[in-house]
């Protein structure tokens, strides 16, 4: 492959290159826009938040997205600091991250592969792992050259053993969320690394087909690969990491995503309290009757992964999310809501912008810096475990930076 493919500036040039998708017309799929280019509303550089005040209130930004404009700034960089080097601290020998495997049962998380077992055994949670390796690059730092050089060898190696003959990342009873963070892992390590590029793209290439050939006949996934079920939870962790994969210069076929845009538009809900937000699920048990503040938050970022940013499509899921924020706030020491519903929230806000963005990362980021705990951890009773809510608190506090190419819109 032409080092053309290996940058991800290179957009451009792939719509020309003959791959699946060669017409920026003809696909909604994050084409709006090469990630080098200038996004609407904002500047073409991200802005660094260790850059002078007077560039950060000339840009308009004097606001605690802002970087060097807001004066928590130096406490934000210790907290993501200390919070990474407890990940660090506690990589397992096989280079990932232990986590409890389980699933959402009412709002308990009912599990049944343990990290107390992972690590007896010399396995790791994948998923964990790859949240784990996304808050390194969000802090900015070369991956074969860096600080943290040693940990993504180790975490790289685990990676891509940790890929079957048919492109599934998996360990022991992980599932299709765990295959989509380790597939949007891969894609922004991709073109970071030259040790280790080969592999990564062997990889990358091999985790993208296998979920557009997981995607069922509703044009979504469930929690196991190649399953009539379907929702909305799992479906965006696919779009998103299928939307950077693309951005990284990988192959995408654009009827998979057009079918995932269909799935989530016939989501949304018509009438009622809650019209405009979207549902859970519209097939199969329980169809059709609950929403919530993960689930919205994931319908705005699936459609922003698709390149969509019209609020028509979407502006009740965000008022949702506005209106709501406070309840899934007291989950912030305990439950994977608050985390995996916050991964989403932020992303949805920050590429709407404005007072709300602001509001709610004030909110966010001071609930987030106020209960790190003595050793850089965050907590998490309820899911995966407090590596799942370390890695996540990390990178929303690094959001603002935009280091990550998913976090430029």
């Amino acid at each position: 492959m032409s080092s053309a493919f290996r940058s991800r500036r290179s957009l451009a040039l792939l719509l020309c290159s003959g791959g699946a998708l060669t017409s920026a017309a003809a696909l909604p799929f994050a084409l709006h826009a090469p990630i080098s280019a200038p996004l609407a509303g904002r500047q073409e550089t991200p802005l660094d938040p260790r850059e002078d005040e007077e560039r950060a209130n000339a840009a308009g930004r004097g606001d605690p997205s802002s970087g060097a404009a807001d004066p928590s700034l130096p406490r934000l960089d210790r907290a993501v600091e200390r919070g990474l080097a407890w990940l660090i601290a506690n990589q397992e020998s096989c280079g990932g991250w232990v986590g409890d495997v389980g699933h959402k049962q009412e709002d308990s998380y009912a599990i049944y592969d343990t990290a107390q077992r992972q690590r007896q055994e010399g396995h790791a949670h994948i998923g964990v792992s790859a949240l784990a390796g996304l808050a390194l690059l969000a802090d900015g730092k070369p991956v074969d050259t860096g600080p943290y050089a040693a940990t993504f060898d180790r975490l790289i190696g685990y990676v891509t053993r940790s890929q079957d003959e048919f492109g599934y990342l998996c360990d022991g009873t992980t599932r299709m969320y765990s295959h989509s963070f380790a597939l949007l892992f891969l894609s922004q390590l991709y073109g970071m690394t030259q040790r280790h590029h080969a592999a990564v793209e062997r990889a990358l290439t091999k985790a993208v087909a296998f979920t557009e050939s997981a995607q069922n006949e509703h044009g979504a996934w469930r929690y196991q690969p190649f399953t009539l079920e379907a929702d909305l939870s799992v479906t965006v962790c696919q779009v998103q990491a299928l939307r950077a994969a693309r951005d990284a210069g990988i192959a995408v076929k654009k009827s998979v995503i057009d079918r995932v845009v269909d799935y989530v538009r016939d989501s949304r809900i018509g009438g009622g309290r809650y019209e405009g937000a979207f549902y859970y699920k519209i097939h199969g048990r329980g169809a059709s009757s609950k929403t919530s503040y993960a689930i919205n938050a994931a319908a705005v970022t699936t459609l922003h992964s698709a390149g969509l940013y019209d609020p028509r499509e979407y502006g009740g899921a965000l008022d949702y999310l506005a209106a709501t924020y406070d309840d899934i706030a007291r989950y912030y020491d305990d439950h994977f809501y608050f985390w995996y519903g916050n991964w989403y929230a932020a992303q949805a806000f920050f590429s709407e912008g404005g007072p709300r963005w602001r509001r709610y990362w004030q909110a966010l980021s001071t609930q987030l810096l106020e209960n790190q705990q003595a050793d850089g951890r965050w907590l998490n009773r309820t899911g995966p475990g407090d590596a799942f809510a370390t890695a996540i608190a990390c990178l929303l506090l690094r959001l603002p930076a935009q280091y990550l190419p998913i976090f430029r819109g």
